[in-house]
């Protein structure tokens, strides 16, 4: 079954709008509103832009960005090589 492009965008929207607003009263750092709001925003993103390729062969420029994925970034580097030796 295939999602109307229109209603999901709605919903990414909907949950743009709730991003905000958790934002704006936050209470600390680390707020679990914000970080549910952060995640039904990477949730609707997702399903609109699969809703817009089902029905237009069409993406979005943008992405979301996995922890996984900034995890396996920083094993691929050595640290060893951002490593200099200064001798006076």
């Amino acid at each position: 079954m295939s999602i109307d492009p229109r209603v999901a965008l709605s919903s990414l929207t909907t949950a743009l709008e709730e991003h905000l607003i958790a934002a704006s009263n936050r209470r600390g750092d680390g707020d679990p509103s914000v970080e549910a709001a952060f995640f039904a925003v990477a949730d609707a993103f997702e399903v609109y832009e699969d809703a817009l390729y089902e029905a237009y062969n069409e993406v979005t420029p943008l992405q979301v960005f996995d922890d996984e994925d900034d995890e396996d970034e920083e094993s691929d580097v050595d640290d060893d090589e951002d490593l200099e030796i200064v001798e006076e």
